[in-house]
């Protein structure tokens, strides 16, 4: 039978690296093409690279047929959730085809609200509700990685210059480190990409400093003037304690203690100061 390349089903999954396809290949040809291609009636849906390298070195394929769709949009959810199931996918490509597949289920729960009769319509049809995969944790749980993992690609998604997310792709940057550099204007992102692995790791460190240092609390300012100071501090600490009578004793003794030495600090001062005005 006669094949159909559909170049939109085609592009719709990440293509394999040089590499992987090299060594697909090499396997192809030592032990010739073991997995059927699928075929949506004469649209290939799974096996776009072996059917390319039979058809390369006039190698002969299987194909079997899948016909439980009803649009292009079923074909795409059945191409997501079979690459899913792969242990070759990358965590990146898994969190990336979890996000389509929420975005599809979204935009088919989106149309039947649409469609569906008002209340006050007279039907007794009742229109099938779609609950969409829409938190990070349903998210993170189909892709099989974690919540962050679902956070930091959804800005790499919404946010990386092309040649950050392939950066990604290709394993050159971690999944972290290229959402940290996404924050980053489009022409500082393809410049850190363009001087390799370690400009992109250093881009990443300085993101994640500058980050550290907007979120850092102020640190507040110390007065030997104000003699509240330390016994508001330990009034704070017995809050916290435990309500044993020895402890209480012994939180109070340090704050006479600390009472004392602040007065004999302000003492000090003040002599110092009689000093100098002499």
């Amino acid at each position: 039978m006669s094949i159909i390349i559909h170049e939109a089903l085609r592009a719709y999954i990440d293509p394999l690296t040089e590499h992987e396809f090299t060594a697909l290949e090499r396997s192809i040809l030592t032990e010739g093409c073991r997995d059927a291609l699928v075929c949506w009636g004469e649209i290939l849906i799974d096996g776009h690279n072996r059917y390319a390298i039979c058809q390369r070195h006039n190698l002969p394929y299987n194909i079997v047929q899948n016909d439980n769709f009803s649009n292009i949009e079923d074909v795409q959810l059945w191409m997501i959730d079979n690459h899913l199931g792969r242990r070759s996918v990358t965590d990146f490509q898994r969190g990336m085809l979890a996000l389509r597949k929420k975005e599809i289920v979204l935009a088919r729960m989106k149309a039947q609200e649409e469609q569906a009769p008002s209340d006050n319509a007279e039907s007794e049809v009742a229109v099938p509700v779609v609950k969409p995969t829409q938190s990070r944790q349903e998210i993170a749980r189909l892709a099989g990685i974690s919540s962050n993992a679902v956070v930091q690609i959804e800005k790499i998604q919404k946010a990386a210059a092309p040649e950050l997310v392939q950066a990604v792709r290709d394993g050159t940057i971690s999944i972290s480190a290229a959402a940290a550099i996404a924050s980053l204007p489009n022409e500082d992102q393809v410049a850190a990409v363009a001087g390799g692995r370690k400009e992109l790791q250093q881009a990443a460190r300085q993101v994640r400093e500058k980050v550290r240092e907007q979120k850092a609390p102020a640190k507040p300012v110390a007065s030997a003037s104000s003699e509240t100071t330390a016994p508001a501090v330990m009034e704070g600490r017995q809050d916290s304690t435990s309500s044993s009578v020895d402890e209480i004793s012994s939180l109070r003794q340090q704050v006479m203690h600390l009472q004392t030495e602040n007065s004999e600090l302000l003492s000090q001062i003040a002599a110092l100061k009689a000093q100098l005005a002499g």
